[in-house]
């Protein structure tokens, strides 16, 4: 009965951890984007004709953290899946 419930406990916080971990990088990466568009707002308006080269850099800048974002969260369900 005892090894059962260290078992228990040990599965539970693997998948608590793992929420806990999808979540927070999830909200990272919400936030940092979000810097992201508001920096490139903020350069547009002061500089109008750098449009182009801001979105181009912005684009770059939020699919690199969503990839990062998506590779975080994979590795968040497979140590969920594993335990």
């Amino acid at each position: 009965m005892l090894a059962t419930l260290a078992e228990l406990t040990n599965t539970a916080f693997a998948y608590i951890s793992a929420g806990v971990g999808a979540g927070l990088v999830t909200i990272g990466a919400g936030i940092g984007i979000g810097s992201i568009a508001s920096k490139a707002m903020e350069g547009i308006a002061r500089q109008p004709e750098a449009t182009g080269k801001i979105q181009t850099a912005m684009i770059i800048s939020a699919a690199l953290i969503e990839g990062i974002d998506l590779l975080c969260s994979v590795i968040c369900l497979l140590l969920n899946l594993k335990s």
